[in-house]
């Protein structure tokens, strides 16, 4: 059974992925990605996890226009998908593209740090 849900998962992650960049119009959803989803073992609901870079107002505005789409895109995968019941869709914000930014960033800084320390040893 697992197989099947990992499965109905990576297409739901393909096909709304698709449905985002392709069908939905809305300003508010710049640059997200989808990351991962995770579907409830009785098909009954979907989490859609995406990452989005950005500060929190711009977040906010990304997860209402989520909202507000989250029917289109549900009748989209209706269309898309067969299967007999399409899962209701939630979707939750996934800070891992943020994380590995910020850890990016704090490495590329101790990288310059330890050049100037030996910059500073062999003058």
């Amino acid at each position: 059974m697992s197989e099947r849900l990992a499965r109905l998962a990576q297409e739901i992650k393909r096909e709304v992925s698709s449905i985002l960049t392709t069908e939905v119009k809305d300003p508010r959803l710049g640059m997200i990605s989808i990351t991962d989803v995770e579907v409830s073992r009785d098909l009954s609901l979907a989490k859609v996890y995406f990452s989005q870079l950005g500060d929190e107002e711009e977040r906010a505005r990304t997860m209402e226009g989520l909202e507000r789409a989250k029917g289109f895109i549900r009748s989209e995968l209706a269309k898309r998908i067969r299967v007999r019941h399409i899962p209701e869709i939630a979707f939750v914000f996934d800070p891992s593209l943020e994380h590995g930014a910020k850890m990016d960033a704090l490495l590329r800084s101790l990288q310059i740090a330890k050049e100037d320390e030996t910059t500073d040893e062999q003058s």
